[in-house]
């Protein structure tokens, strides 16, 4: 089989692809696109942005009939079936297709119709041009060249349907750079306007990768990788593929020349690529079973993203940490505002990080107003569990075993040998390691709603955990640089944002004073005690006010007038800070070393 795509129509955002499949089925060949894209746990019904697509044989029509939202039929026909359709690409992400003057990107799954039962086939792709190229463009891709220079337009292969689909792709104008780690190249592919240093990028990612892959004790078979990152005024995201990474994140996220220190954002930047990294072994060759094979028609449900996302995100900075691009301090901190984003929900207590996994197509990517009234992130809890889960293996074992141990078996029992995890194995692994039954642990932090018991678990290793109320609005936990005070604070009980009008209330905290008072997510408050307020302005008005103070709150819900009494709340104690403790005893050292350090 033979595809090929070409940007059509920059300026429309078009992109124009065609299948040629030899020997069709015989009774009309099926095809469809796919619903979703692996990583993502979302229907995203790719299939709603083909506009026009017709099918031909030796030339003449060849008659498509629609089997359902995502599925066509041709009529039988003898010879080469040829399908070309056009597909619409303006969604600006790392999940699906983007297209416009400056530059083109797709994932296969979202431009690359699958041909039924022809999945296992080898396939290759022509990957086109714009007619007016620009003569700066290029093409950015792990897929294998089949004739196509190195960052060339031109041939590519793909051993099947699962690869081909595995392998986004960039072309544009973008800045390339490149370092090594043990053997295999590491190229980054930066698009958009920005002015990052590339070569401390470089130095600090090259450390980042060479710790996982001492970690795992060797790199997945690849002849490269690749990170893709575009760069935009804002965003946050990453995606991860076999042998390469799509990044999405804020110029200013990038190292800024003669630029020392690391900045909060281009800590948060490195984090995302670390992570995206170690999911090189963690999902995309450690795979829940549910996933073997995908199925991208429709969901597959596992209770176990907490392992395969929740690990990850619990590795991405401790890796961080042991590669020597973050000190012990930032790495307590980065899991502060881990444990913040946790205790600031009271959807903990509603949904199980289990079920939080399961139900991660209907809810954590779909979360309205109320999500952290009603869940829970198996990225963020996840990741404690994981946290917890390490420190209770090291103190059962007496600090000879570890989560490190867990992930390493994983990898040698079901990631090498691309066999999925039966749902509960993680969890009988983990007892094996430990050498303790483990069923309590996880009847009640990973299947029940109970707050992990990570003050005492880090007592362990010298560290205290404090939880102390917000000292302002952008307060994310960790460190309090001294702000913090014995006054309790009075709140609205509300997550607020910018309106024209005055403050948006975008969330309203359950049992909070603005849910109290009858206000709800929407309403756009105008004025506190009859004056005028804003988003700059609401913290100082509050500031002067008592806890239990009734105040006036003047507010529009769509476009109609309310005022209602508000009776102000402390802020609640939900902000975690983490201190590592200067003088302990010999143990607690040897365990904090090793927790640390991996040795």
């Amino acid at each position: 089989m033979h595809y090929s795509i070409k940007p059509m129509n920059p300026a429309a955002h078009i992109f124009i692809v065609t299948c040629d499949i030899a020997e069709p089925e015989l009774l009309g060949q099926v095809f469809s696109l796919p619903a979703w894209i692996p990583g993502s746990y979302m229907i995203r019904e790719f299939s709603k942005n083909i506009l026009t697509i017709a099918a031909s044989c030796n030339g003449d029509a060849v008659a498509l009939m629609k089997v359902d939202k995502a599925r066509w039929r041709a009529a039988p026909c003898v010879g080469t079936l040829r399908l070309q359709y056009e597909v619409y690409a303006w969604d600006l992400s790392v999940r699906s297709a983007h297209l416009d003057a400056s530059h083109g990107y797709f994932n296969g799954s979202s431009v690359f119709v699958r041909i039924h039962g022809r999945e296992d086939e080898s396939v290759t792709v022509d990957i086109l041009p714009p007619d007016s190229l620009n003569e700066w463009w290029r093409v950015a891709t792990a897929m294998s060249c089949a004739g196509a220079k190195l960052y060339g337009f031109g041939r590519y292969s793909a051993e099947n349907y699962d690869e081909l689909i595995d392998h986004p792709v960039e072309m544009g104008c973008f800045t390339l750079a490149t370092f090594d780690v043990l053997g295999v190249p590491h190229d980054i592919a930066i698009t958009g306007i920005h002015r990052a240093d590339t070569v401390r990028l470089c130095a600090d990612l090259k450390c980042i990768c060479e710790t996982q892959v001492r970690f795992f004790g060797e790199l997945p078979k690849m002849d490269r990788y690749l990170f893709l990152v575009m760069a935009v005024g804002d965003g946050y995201g990453g995606l991860e593929h076999r042998a390469s990474t799509s990044l999405i994140c804020s110029r200013n996220d990038l190292p800024a020349p003669g630029v020392k220190q690391i900045t909060d954002n281009y800590r948060a930047f490195l984090g995302l690529c670390s992570h995206e990294y170690f999911h090189t072994w963690n999902v995309k060759q450690i795979k829940p079973a549910a996933f073997l094979p995908y199925d991208l028609e429709c969901e597959a449900y596992t209770r176990q993203l907490w392992a395969f996302e929740g690990i990850t995100s619990y590795y991405d900075d401790l890796l961080m940490l042991r590669s020597g691009v973050i000190t012990n301090d930032e790495y307590l901190n980065l899991i502060a505002q881990i444990m913040t984003r946790v205790w600031s929900g009271s959807g903990r207590f509603k949904q199980s990080v289990a079920e939080s996994s399961f139900d991660a197509w209907t809810k954590f990517y779909r979360q309205d107003e109320n999500a952290p009234n009603a869940i829970v992130s198996y990225y963020t809890k996840g990741s404690l569990i994981a946290l917890a889960l390490d420190l209770t293996i090291r103190q059962q074992t007496s600090n000879a075993r570890s989560l490190d141990d867990l992930m390493l078996r994983l990898w040698h029992e079901y990631g090498q040998p691309a066999i999925g995890v039966p749902e509960g194995e993680i969890e009988r692994m983990a007892a094996e390691i430990a050498g303790v039954s483990l069923d309590d642990f996880f009847r009640r932090y990973l299947y029940g709603t109970e707050d992990l018991p990570l003050a005492q678990l880090l007592a362990m290793v010298g560290v205290d955990f404090i939880l102390r109320p917000a000292c302002s609005s952008d307060d994310k936990g960790g460190r309090s640089n001294g702000k913090n005070s014995d006054v309790a604070k009075p709140v609205l009980g509300a997550k607020v944002a910018t309106d024209p009008a005055g403050v948006k209330l975008v969330t309203l905290f359950s049992d909070g004073a603005a849910e109290v008072s009858g206000l709800a997510a929407g309403d756009v408050v105008i004025a506190l005690d009859q004056l005028k307020v804003s988003s700059a302005s609401l913290e100082a008005m509050l500031g002067q006010y008592c806890v239990g103070d009734r105040i006036t709150v003047s507010a529009f819900r769509r476009d109609e007038l309310m005022a209602v009494d508000l009776y102000l709340q402390a802020a609640p104690a939900d902000r975690v800070e983490l201190i590592m403790k200067s003088k302990v005893d010999a143990k607690t050292e040897s365990f904090r070393d090793a927790w640390l350090t991996g040795i």
